[in-house]
């Protein structure tokens, strides 16, 4: 989406590194994957490989890289934590001598990247911290941007507004147009918000298992620039982590300094996953389930959820989402605002 608002596709194909880290809906194993983890990786330098279409994650590990780069032009390369931020400055420094590009873009769906790390309302900051403290120490200009400020439900998008700096560019239907097809099978519920935003949707959205409330304003289809420095300055933890040359001493950082790891989150979830009873989905109970979840929302001033949300708060698991998806489609179809499942209000309920 980016590319297409900032570019044009004039440029051909953007070359995209992100990380393999598709939480436990798509991989049950925790934490982000390396190269290791895959079969058919092609490399691009010594320290980075690209992830095409053919390429599969090994089992049990799940990653939903090869089927964006089998729907996408674009060319998706692995960033691999597993040497800390040190690691991550090496493959950026390759891949900048390699492609001497026109212009390098960090992006950040939401703008927890400019959290300081004590916010009580932060859950991820471990992945935006390496990014941040490996990008601000590589030998070329790199641009920060935030888009859909708050949407991620981590720091509130009033919190943020003293760190971003004035619109760059507001996304509309017509650069997420290009991307619709991905939404319909992508878990990102940022990028569905974003996405959702950008087409006109406003509301109150229930996000993650924990039903975080985020809303959905005029602001959120927003992109804004930040400054690169002052994100540094202003995050602990990327400041702690800058000379890490693993991830578990970054991740023992951000025990030290937030009072958590993600990391360790997903491995008590996936623990506590592995032990939960698969639940049967049956169309009739499955859509009883779903009238209770949808009152129990509205009573909370929801309009809107993702089909993650559904997923979990409904006892599923992730190889379920989609076929709950297709139920809900089929059953309600007046209820979907792509990507998002709108929550009716009471009154237009059947009596």
């Amino acid at each position: 989406m980016l590319d297409a608002a900032l570019y044009g596709g004039g440029g051909g194909p953007a070359v995209i590194l992100t990380y393999a880290w598709d939480r436990l809906l798509i991989d049950p194993v925790p934490g982000p994957r390396g190269p290791a983890n895959f079969t058919g990786l092609r490399p691009l330098t010594p320290s980075v490989w690209t992830v095409p279409s053919e390429a599969r994650p090994i089992a049990p590990v799940g990653s939903t890289l090869p089927r964006l780069a089998a729907e996408l032009p674009h060319t998706f390369a692995l960033i691999d934590p597993m040497q800390g931020a040190e690691g991550i400055v090496r493959q950026l420094e390759e891949v900048i001598e390699h492609l001497a590009p026109e212009s390098i873009d960090l992006l950040d769906v939401g703008g927890d990247i400019l959290a300081k790390g004590d916010e009580p309302t932060l859950r991820s900051p471990l992945g935006d911290a390496l990014t941040l403290a490996a990008c601000c120490q590589v030998n070329a200009p790199v641009r920060l941007l935030v888009a859909g400020p708050g949407l991620d439900g981590e720091i509130p998008a009033e919190d943020l507004q003293d760190r971003i700096g004035p619109v760059l560019l507001t996304f509309t239907a017509e650069h997420v147009d290009p991307i619709s097809s991905v939404l319909e099978w992508h878990p990102s519920e940022a990028t569905a918000m974003l996405a959702a935003t950008a087409r006109g949707v406003r509301g109150l959205c229930e996000v993650r298992d924990a039903g975080l409330p985020v809303p959905l304003r005029d602001e959120s289809p927003t992109v804004h620039e930040a400054d690169l420095d002052d994100a540094l300055n202003r995050n602990e933890l990327a400041r702690a982590i800058l000379a890490t040359e693993s991830l578990e001493e970054a991740e023992q950082y951000s025990r030290e300094i937030c009072g958590y790891s993600e990391i360790d989150y997903e491995r008590n979830k996936a623990s506590w996953l592995g032990i939960q009873p698969e639940q049967k989905l049956d169309p009739e109970g499955t859509l009883r389930q779903l009238d209770q979840f949808e009152a129990d929302t509205r009573s909370r001033g929801i309009t809107h959820t993702t089909f993650r949300r559904i997923t979990e708060a409904l006892g599923l698991n992730g190889k379920q989402r989609q076929d709950l998806r297709e139920l809900l489609l089929s059953s309600r179809p007046e209820q979907y605002e792509a990507p998002l499942w709108r929550i009716p209000a009471a009154e237009s309920l059947p009596s």
